[in-house]
């Protein structure tokens, strides 16, 4: 079971095709799920407050 959450929608990250990578400004680690990140939703970094496509 993923304990881990799309930082855009909140959805735990259980199906394939989701990534994670480091937040640009601080390196705090932001997680995307497929939908987001083939819809383009933005995300905010919970530590900092960087916005992404």
């Amino acid at each position: 079971m993923a304990t881990e959450k799309c930082t855009s929608c909140n959805v735990p990250l259980a199906n394939e095709g989701w990534t994670k990578f480091p937040c640009p400004k601080c390196g705090e680690i932001i997680y995307r799920c497929h939908d987001c990140r083939h819809q383009s939703i933005p995300y905010e970094c919970k530590k900092c407050g960087f916005m992404g496509p």
